[in-house]
């Protein structure tokens, strides 16, 4: 069972920039990607990195500590050392406020 839960303010994540929250159990770093935001989980698949604490670039976030880059809406890995994706969750904004659904991930 899903639920939607308020995660964050979208003036809390400038556009071009990452904000990291807790979301239940799993920490989600929610990505600001040209006014839109995604959230993926906050764990490089290469080597369990902080991803949120990596660079935004366009879509693809990169791992600070391998240079690791994974889709922002797809979690898909897109440059090595990292081969599997990492987790994304649906994201939905109204009024200004993130819902992100906690019990979802794909």
């Amino acid at each position: 069972m899903t639920q939607l839960v308020s995660v964050a303010k979208v003036s809390d994540i400038p556009v071009g920039q990452m904000k990291v929250i807790q979301a239940g159990s799993v920490r989600v770093a929610l990505c600001n990607v040209g006014g839109t935001v995604y959230a993926i989980e906050d764990v490089c698949t290469h080597d369990d990195g902080p991803l949120g604490e990596g660079t935004l670039r366009g879509e693809q976030v990169e791992c600070p500590r391998h240079g690791a880059r994974f889709d922002v809406k797809t979690g898909k890995a897109v440059r090595m050392p990292a081969v599997i994706p990492v987790r994304t969750f649906p994201v939905k904004v109204e009024n200004g406020e993130v819902f992100m659904e906690i019990g979802a991930a794909s």
